[in-house]
């Protein structure tokens, strides 16, 4: 069995990432981890934690697994407290758990299910069982999924849609909290698109936001980084992790890429091409700051950047506060 490091305690328990569902067996106790690995390796990617802190750190921190096969009787966290902690916050909250536990009493598994697992199963386990349970959760998370994505992607455009950025951020602040780390947004504004669809008619400015929204998408390489398109002709788009600085570069390329795209514009007094203002912030999210200050401060960077004469981007900071210019 080769393994690969994901963290300095938690070990990934296939030789190669894939695209195949992945497991995270919590147990302490290592014959059932390796029991469960035999079980499902070959069609999934299996993780072990030994502990139930190993297992909320693995969660929050990385990629998070597809489903979760959690003991109950552990030392220091059992089971139920790791699974009340996942449910608790709402960036893991939708990851199902599968209790494995040498428990049979009915009251035991009552309260496995209070504490938000989805099903219970006793060990010692029976291959077939435990695989029909895992598929069977596995499709209804697909589904659910699915639905939830399509709840959250905007109609004409493809990209997140309000609804979905509101979430991230709020998701993303607490994340960036709990790491110390910095939170960037850019708010992203088509220069004089009113006149765009004046001059060529709302199919096109359509088309035209369709153009953008895929252009400042495709600018985007970490998965965690998301555009959403705010309103009308504004986009916003979240960069957990990056500081100011790189957040600025980040929307020089973008207004640079969209300019690339040639889309013409005769009605601009800017460029006779469709250009982009661009307002950057960052914050390093602690309990003195709110995520409406990060959105305050982004937008009055765009506020600069369209005061100063549009097609550029301006950083926080460049400028006192101010309102959002039409």
């Amino acid at each position: 069995m080769t393994t690969h490091d994901a963290s300095p305690s938690i070990l990934p328990l296939t030789a190669e990432p894939t695209e195949r569902p992945r497991l995270l067996v919590v147990d302490d106790q290592p014959i059932n981890i390796q029991t469960l690995y035999q079980i499902f390796h070959a069609d999934h990617e299996v993780f072990m934690a030994t502990d139930g802190q190993q297992a909320l750190d693995f969660c929050r921190h990385g990629m998070p697994p597809d489903l979760i096969l959690l003991d109950v009787v552990m030392p220091g966290m059992d089971g139920l407290e790791v699974c009340r902690s996942l449910k608790a916050d709402p960036a893991t909250a939708d990851i199902p758990v599968i209790f494995v536990t040498a428990q049979s009493d009915p009251a035991d598994e009552t309260r496995a299910l209070e504490a938000g697992g989805v099903d219970f199963i006793t060990k010692p386990v029976n291959p077939a069982v435990v695989r029909a349970r895992v598929k069977t959760h596995l499709t209804l998370k697909a589904q659910s999924d699915l639905l939830r994505s399509l709840a959250f992607v905007d109609g004409l455009t493809g990209v997140a849609n309000r609804r979905r950025f509101d979430e991230a951020l709020e998701t993303e602040w607490r994340g960036c909290r709990r790491g110390h780390l910095p939170l960037a947004l850019l708010m992203v504004d088509i220069d004089h698109f009113k006149r765009y669809n004046d001059r060529y008619g709302h199919q096109a400015g359509d088309e035209c936001l369709r153009i953008v929204a895929r252009t400042l998408k495709q600018g985007f390489g970490r998965a965690r980084d998301l555009v959403a398109r705010y309103g009308g002709e504004e986009f916003a788009c979240l960069m957990p992790g990056s500081d100011l600085a790189g957040a600025r570069t980040k929307a020089e390329e973008l207004r640079q890429a969209i300019e690339r795209c040639a889309i013409p514009h005769a009605a601009s007094p800017v460029a006779d091409v469709v250009t982009l203002s661009v307002g950057v912030a960052a914050l390093t999210p602690n309990g003195e700051n709110t995520p409406s200050d990060l959105v305050a401060a982004a937008d009055a960077a765009l506020y600069s950047a369209k005061s100063e004469g549009r097609n550029r981007v301006c950083s926080a900071g460049e400028s006192d506060l101010a309102p959002t210019a039409d």
